[in-house]
Formats: C-alpha cells, structure tokens, sequence
C-alpha cells in the first residue's frame, strides 16, 4: 500500500511539473472534422520595435469580470490612457450633447480646417468605453481637425441598432454645419465594426455618405467567425481563449436581430460605392480575420479600399502610445482623412 501511494505522489508531481513546463516542439494533428490541434513554440520576433517586444512580453491580465467591473477598469484605464494622449497629442476637451446624444468634442489647439470634422465611434465591445480619448486625441491633433466621438448607448441595456441610430443622430445634426465631403468616420474594434454598420445605414436611408471611413481591427459578419478568432486573444497569443465552438454566441449586442441582417453584418450588405475606405490591423489580432474578410467585400464591390497590416502585434495595438507602431499607424490614420478631406 506504502509503495502504491509513493507511486501516486510521484506521478502526480510528474504531472504537475509537466503542466508547469510548456511545450518545447511543434505539433500539428488534424481529427477526423479537419480541426487542427496545434502545438508552436513561437518566439517573439525581431521585426518589430523593442518597445514592441518587450509589450509582447508582458502575460495579459485577468479576463474574467462582471459588466459592472469591466466598465469600473476599463473607464479607470481609458482617463489614465486618455491623459497620457493628451500630454503626447496637446488638445482642448469638451463635454458636449449632439441630437440627444452625449459626445466628446475633441479640438485642436490650431484649428486649420474649420469647416471639417471627423466623427469617431469607440471601440469597447459595444459594452463599455475604450476608445472615446485615445482613438480621438491623436488623430485630432494630427489632422488638425475636430474629432467628435459619440458616446453611443452601451449594450446589453441597449443592443443593436440603438448604437447606429445614436451614431446617425449626430452625424444628420452635423450635415447641417458640414458638407459630407468635409466629414470623415471611423473607429476601433466595436467601433469599426459600428463604423461599417453605419455606412450600410446611411446608403439605405439615402443620406450623404462621408468622404472617408477608418475601420481599424473590425469585421463585418456576426453570423460565424473568422480564423483568427480560433488562433488569438485579446493579447494575441497570451490570455485565456475558449476553444471554437464550446461556448454560445454572445447576443448582448446583436439581441434577436438575424446575424445575417446587412446593416448588423454588412458582409452580407450592397457595399457598392462605399467611400474610400483604410484598414487596419496586425498578426496577431483577435479581428484579422475578420478586416480582412470585409476588406475584400469592398474591393468586390469596386471600392477604393486599402489595408495595412502591422507585423506581429495583437488587437488594437495603437491604444497603447508607448510603440513606435502606435505612431507609425496614427500617422497613416491622420494622412488618410486628411488627404480624403482636403480634396
């Protein structure tokens, strides 16, 4: 008995020492559904900065939180990062309501073109505000141009459309002060794929489109997931990330609308004449798949539509102002509106 318990102990610290030690090979082994069950020692690279580097090392936090946490964190972050912009990108801040709706009017200390604006929607999982400060900050600085950034009402309390219709409250107040060829509309993660959903919506309602849309880390159909889904979490390739297909479909923002509907998923949408549009992600985003999967739909559709893909870096990298990236994609950011909204 003496001897089978030692044997147990041993085996257990076997196990545990095992578990504690990762994977020293690579592995690739597909089942009889064609699921790959992969196993890669993927070191971090050189061709990125080392400001890069040294962020991809860093594990990723704790993910799991209630709503009422996440939304405690993630405003608590978005102050700090919105303060760090601000000391990086000089502006002027105000608290403003457009049509009902809340917004972030973002000035520049030297406003050169009065008669433009952008029109920013905050990325956040459509459940909270990650984005309002440092995806506005920046580009309002660079392009020495209001950005207006709509605080759109947050799911679950309020799932799709409500978030377009707020987005296309302001944007039918600003075309009174604006020409559509002066007013440019974008945003990150939730916040692209808001920006995509809104475009649909206007066409569909014929109003004047802008002269430009940003879709920054997004995608377009709610209906199934791309690959890179499947391989990345929100750090990339650090973080907890449920196995496809384990866990139901979240329908906290999509609620009872068809996953398909083209305005919710607009993949599935008449994309033909869509302003010009840039996109951006990185290697390893959650929503590289996804970008470029939409990417394509507008090239199918016969738009002007150009993708950047930055090496390595997770979802949303150019929120955090540290990486040279980050500067290198606001760059190209605040070209691109600039350019669109100069001619």
């Amino acid at each position: 008995m003496r001897s089978q318990f030692l044997l147990a102990v041993l085996l257990a610290l076997a196990s545990t020492l095992s578990a504690q030690q990762p994977p020293q090979t690579n592995s690739s082994v597909l089942d009889a559904n064609g699921t790959a069950h992969i196993t890669r020692v993927i070191p971090v690279p050189t061709t990125i900065s080392s400001e890069a580097q040294t962020s991809l090392r860093r594990p990723a936090d704790a993910e799991h939180q209630t709503l009422a946490e996440r939304r405690t964190t993630t405003d608590a972050w978005q102050t700090r990062a919105g303060e760090a912009s601000r000391k990086a990108y000089p502006v002027n801040i105000e608290s403003l309501t457009i049509a009902n709706v809340p917004v972030r009017n973002i000035l520049p200390l030297e406003d050169k073109h009065p008669d433009h604006v952008l029109i920013n929607v905050h990325g956040g999982g459509f459940n909270s505000d990650s984005g309002s400060f440092t995806e506005s900050i920046p580009i309002a600085n660079l392009t020495h141009t209001r950005v207006v950034s709509v605080l759109y009402r947050l799911a679950p309390e309020h799932p799709f459309p409500a978030a377009v219709d707020d987005t296309i409250a302001v944007y039918r107040e600003l075309l009174k002060t604006y020409k559509p060829a002066h007013i440019a509309l974008y945003g990150t993660s939730a916040g692209a794929i808001l920006t995509a959903e809104v475009a649909v919506r206007l066409k569909q309602l014929n109003l004047p489109l802008p002269a430009a849309l940003g879709i920054f880390s997004g995608m377009g159909d709610f209906s199934q997931n791309g690959d890179s889904w499947s391989m990345y979490a929100l750090r990339g390739l650090t973080g907890s990330l449920p196995v496809a297909g384990t866990q139901p479909r979240s329908t906290e923002y999509t609620g009872t609308t068809d996953p398909k509907d083209p305005v919710l998923s607009p993949l599935y949408a008449d994309l033909h004449g869509m302003p010009p549009t840039l996109f951006i992600t990185s290697g390893r985003d959650i929503l590289l798949s996804g970008t470029g999967i939409l990417h394509r739909a507008f090239l199918r559709s016969g738009d002007d539509a150009r993708l950047i893909v930055f090496e390595a870096l997770p979802h949303a990298f150019w929120n955090d102002i540290s990486l040279p990236e980050t500067k290198e994609a606001y760059g190209y950011m605040a070209d691109f509106f600039s350019q669109r909204l100069n001619r």
